[in-house]
């Protein structure tokens, strides 16, 4: 499940929401929050490409499904004005084994950062996306 929004989510919920009866054997989150930097003391603006945002994580997390065996799954990304410590993304997979969950989640996080089409703007300036978050991304491809 995949939801893009500008209010908080719970983690406690998505986490509930990711257990399957009893075959849940492993769960994997990542939960990203905005930091403390220099330039961005009051956070930033975070803008998505609407419709366009969804069919990218909804390919990422059919890739992730295609790849590993999982129960469930869920996407949260946060837009919109965000402050410091403020929680911006939630990633979520269960499945039965843990080396399967880690890998979907890691997975999911990593293409997130370089395919989704979302834009930030710290003050009147629009960040860049790292080269770095590219070369993560890459080691994917080739697996």
């Amino acid at each position: 499940m995949i939801t893009i929004q500008e209010n908080d989510f719970s983690v406690e919920n998505e986490y509930n929401s990711l257990i399957k009866n009893g075959d849940s054997g492993a769960i994997a989150i990542f939960v990203g929050r905005v930091r403390d930097f220099p330039n961005s003391k009051s956070g930033f603006l975070l803008q998505h490409y609407a419709g366009m945002t969804e069919k990218v994580l909804a390919h990422i997390e059919s890739a992730a499904h295609s790849r590993w065996q999982l129960l469930e799954t869920r996407i949260i990304h946060r837009v919109g004005q965000l402050a410091v410590n403020d929680q911006i993304v939630f990633v979520g997979v269960s499945s039965a084994h843990r080396k399967q969950a880690f890998a979907a989640c890691e997975f999911m996080i990593d293409i997130l950062k370089t395919e989704a089409p979302f834009w930030k703007k710290e003050g009147d300036a629009w960040v860049d996306a790292k080269t770095e978050d590219s070369k993560i991304a890459e080691r994917w491809m080739t697996k």
